[in-house]
């Protein structure tokens, strides 16, 4: 729980100075949304794309006198079509992770406070707005079932929800509410989403920013038989979870170690061999960033993207206001954006991919530095564009022979052939932004193919078939 003074701490970095410095401009940055607290304030999460092809996202404060924070929808242009305030008190209150969009097409989340012990709740929202309380955590004895939950859920295979909490517990919630605590650590707080592996188990990490006890990277099996397959040696504090690539191999960050204590980027196998790729500030005046609090993502290029807290060339911020960063997979790092006060501060979320190619963000102070509740302004949303080119996506990326899933992207109307690796599929148009296709006999583990009228476009990501 001590992770929040992270945030009060940014606003330490709000000292005026001035430097200058080139950095790669094959890119376009563009600030899409400022908060003005009416709105959302402290907008901390990652961005979760819906079916009807719009983003969705959270603010941890903000909406008015209650102050319990946001749900917000957001087109790609950057206008926010939506912004629901959540009701506090015995209701869900404050959430720090974004969203994500059940097969039944509800959202889910949770909040680091509310519920009816004031520890969190896991939440559910359905196409009319309305909020159902799933879970109150702290509700078994001695808070079995954990408590604060920090990062976002997500939907396994199986149809469940599986996430942690600050408190050291991984848990299981079927859509319905029946909630199931698989495992809790003594010695360690979570403070990042779990990631599904192509083999059918979870993968997560222990630890963090101001966490106490080890610090792991972990394999947790469904039914709940943990393997823990790296130690990390003093406090490096992993952090903003794993991805798995598409070499099979999971990728994450730390805060601190490295050589210069600022963090790194690091590659570990399924069986626990880690790999160091990039250790931050190596440049001078850390203009390669430092601190990065949000782990990576694996943009259509193989490449890796990502953000630090710190560092970057522009000195309006003590350190730096924080940095994009892209890192190839043999550890090449490029500084793709420097941040000033105007388009945001310390950004500690990561980086998505929306199926147009074009990467959004978030940062929890600046922008409008007059921000009624925020000294350090209410934060802001942007967008990178790097020059990739629409694809599809998945709402879940594994399924059996016969068994129908969405596909999402843009101008898919008028859709003439949908294949996964080379073998055709049945499929039915639903809107623009979603297909439904049945995975065909025959099919093996390969990319998906979707033939529009202005060209072909493949997933980002194999799609996993199921023996």
């Amino acid at each position: 729980m001590t992770k929040l003074n992270g945030w009060k701490s940014a606003l330490a970095v709000l000292l005026l100075c001035a430097a200058t410095a080139m950095v790669t401009h094959a890119q376009v940055f563009t600030t899409l949304v400022v908060f003005d607290d009416y709105d959302g304030n402290l907008p901390n999460m990652s961005f979760t794309q819906g079916r009807d092809g719009n983003l969705y996202g959270t603010t941890f404060v903000g909406a008015g006198a209650r102050q319990n924070g946001t749900l917000f929808r957001m087109t790609f242009a950057g206008d926010l079509r939506e912004s629901l305030p959540l009701p506090g008190s015995t209701g869900a209150s404050k959430p720090l992770a974004g969203l994500v969009q059940g097969l039944d097409r509800n959202f889910y989340g949770t909040t680091y406070w509310g519920g009816q012990y004031n520890f969190g709740t896991i939440f559910k929202v359905d196409s009319t707005g309305a909020i159902t309380v799933l879970h109150s955590f702290c509700a078994f004895e001695n808070c079995f079932d954990g408590g604060g939950p920090w990062a976002p859920l997500i939907q396994a295979t199986d149809g469940n929800l599986y996430g942690t909490t600050s408190f050291g517990t991984i848990f299981r919630v079927t859509p319905s509410g029946e909630f199931t605590n698989l495992y809790t650590f003594n010695n360690a707080g979570l403070y990042d989403a779990l990631v599904e592996g192509t083999d059918g188990n979870l993968y997560g990490t222990t630890g963090g920013y101001d966490s106490y006890g080890v610090e792991t990277i972990f394999k947790l099996t469904l039914a709940g038989n943990l393997t823990t397959l790296y130690t990390f040696p003093g406090e490096p504090g992993p952090e903003g979870g794993l991805i798995q690539a598409t070499d099979g191999n999971f990728y994450g960050t730390t805060i601190y170690g490295g050589t210069n204590g600022k963090g790194s980027a690091y590659k570990i196998t399924p069986t626990g061999t880690l790999t160091t790729l990039y250790m931050f500030c190596a440049q001078p005046s850390c203009s390669d960033g430092s601190y990065p609090y949000a782990g990576l993502v694996q943009g259509t290029d193989s490449n890796f993207y990502g953000t630090t807290r710190e560092g970057g060339t522009h000195q309006e911020c003590s350190g730096g206001c924080g940095t994009i960063f892209k890192l190839t997979p043999q550890g090449v790092l490029t500084t793709l954006h420097a941040f000033r006060l105007a388009e945001g501060v310390a950004p500690e979320s990561g980086l998505y991919q929306a199926t147009n190619g074009i990467f959004y963000g978030a940062t929890p102070y600046a922008g409008n530095l007059k921000c009624p509740r925020q000294r350090g302004g209410c934060g802001t949303i942007y967008s990178l564009d790097v020059g990739l080119g629409p694809f599809v996506t998945f709402v879940r990326f594994a399924g059996r022979v016969g068994r129908t899933g969405p596909i999402l992207g843009q101008g898919l109307t008028g859709t003439t052939s949908v294949s996964i690796n080379g073998i055709q599929a049945n499929f039915t148009v639903v809107t623009d932004t979603l297909i439904r296709a049945t995975v065909p006999p025959g099919a093996t583990t390969g990319y998906v193919s979707v033939t529009t009228p202005s060209g072909t476009l493949t997933s980002s990501v194999p799609f996993h078939v199921i023996p």
